[in-house]
């Protein structure tokens, strides 16, 4: 039996790569505390959320639950969403000229367990000013992003470069999926899942 795909998330960009690569999920939220452990890294905490995720979902049967989680960090900060628009603006100034890195928790839970992983990108922003952040931050497209910025959408026009997985940074990365799925035990391409063998 080919397994059900659902993932315990509600991001609408999550879904649209999803669909992208020819899934149609079922989508189902978890609802579980973001809050980071006391002396928890970035990377432990995106990777153990996404499995927190995918887990609380997961209650048994041939379906195959995805979890994910993705922080934006500035050198030892975490850059979370804005609060407001102003404070989408600071955000963005911060980041102007300056690299910063994009960590990207996903997991899967099934039948085998759990399988999970991290994928970290960096992305390099133009250096912009306070008119170009304020006009971005107008439009309305960063104020539920982390790092006041979508990638994947008009802030697309803030970034300079990236070195990592495009994907990673849109919250959902498509090589770290595909693996993940052959851990499980099965194979992803074009839509289509077939038996592989768990690793």
């Amino acid at each position: 039996m080919i397994p059900e795909l659902i993932l315990a998330s509600a991001s609408p960009r999550r879904v649209d790569v999803l669909r992208q690569l020819g899934f149609d999920p079922t989508v189902q939220a978890a609802d579980v505390d973001e809050s980071y452990l006391e002396g928890e890294s970035a990377s432990e905490h995106v990777e153990r959320l996404a499995r927190r995720k995918a887990e609380t979902v997961y209650t048994g049967g041939d379906v195959l639950v995805i979890g994910g989680d993705t922080v934006v960090v500035d050198g030892t900060r975490i850059v979370s969403k804005p609060k407001s628009a102003s404070d989408a603006v600071a955000m963005l100034l911060s980041l102007a000229g300056r690299s910063h890195d994009v960590l990207s928790g996903l997991a899967i839970a099934g039948p085998h367990g759990v399988v999970s992983s991290v994928t970290r990108t960096s992305v390099y922003m133009r250096d912009f000013d306070a008119a170009t952040a304020t006009a971005y931050v107008a439009t309305g497209e960063p104020l539920d992003k982390a790092g006041g910025y979508g990638i994947q959408g008009l802030g697309a026009a803030l970034v300079e470069r990236i070195e990592g997985d495009y994907y990673s940074v849109v919250g959902f990365p498509v090589g770290a999926f595909l693996d993940l799925l052959e851990r499980a035990g099965w194979q992803g391409a074009f839509g289509t899942l077939t038996r592989g063998q768990v690793d």
